[in-house]
């Protein structure tokens, strides 16, 4: 099921739109964490996004241990593999917090009286985790990636900086 379409390992075009969501979802949950106007603007955009990111994260990991198995073991697939293997984990993490940010942030603004007075020290806690996980989350992606390419490309030589060889 999590193997090929028309050919092309599922992997390499799934992976893709984790690399791009997964950053962007950082970012955002940054923002809405430190801003309540940006809160207020990305409303359920924000936990929507880390859902798809999350759903996305799970698609590649399970594409990939279909991948490792089609190319064979090396020390580098497996480095990647398990690192791999974290990157949903981080985002079951973001998409709490996205989730709880944007349901605190709707409270925060209610008119009860209990959620006015909790709100602010909850959101303020929400925000430092939800910065700390987002930093972490995209290190983390970093990570994953640059194991990737090197398991990918690492056995190919550099293209020359001299540029085209004379003739």
């Amino acid at each position: 099921m999590f193997d090929s379409i028309n050919g092309l390992p599922l992997h390499a075009l799934v992976v893709h739109a984790v690399v791009v969501l997964t950053p962007l979802t950082a970012l955002a949950l940054i923002a809405a964490a430190v801003s309540g106007r940006a809160r207020r603007w990305m409303g359920w955009g924000l936990p929507v996004l880390a859902s798809v990111s999350l759903l996305l994260s799970f698609v590649a990991t399970q594409s990939g241990e279909s991948l490792e198995r089609r190319v064979g073991d090396s020390a580098l697939v497996r480095q990647h593999a398990e690192l791999g293997d974290t990157l949903p984990w981080f985002l079951v993490v973001v998409t709490a917090l996205a989730w709880a940010l944007w349901w605190v942030g709707r409270s925060a603004v209610s008119p009860a009286a209990g959620a006015r007075r909790r709100g602010p020290r909850v959101l303020r806690t929400l925000a430092v985790v939800s910065v700390v996980a987002a930093v972490g989350m995209t290190v983390q992606v970093v990570r994953i990636g640059d194991a990737g390419a090197r398991a990918t490309w690492g056995g190919l030589p550099a293209a020359s900086s001299t540029g085209p060889a004379d003739g």
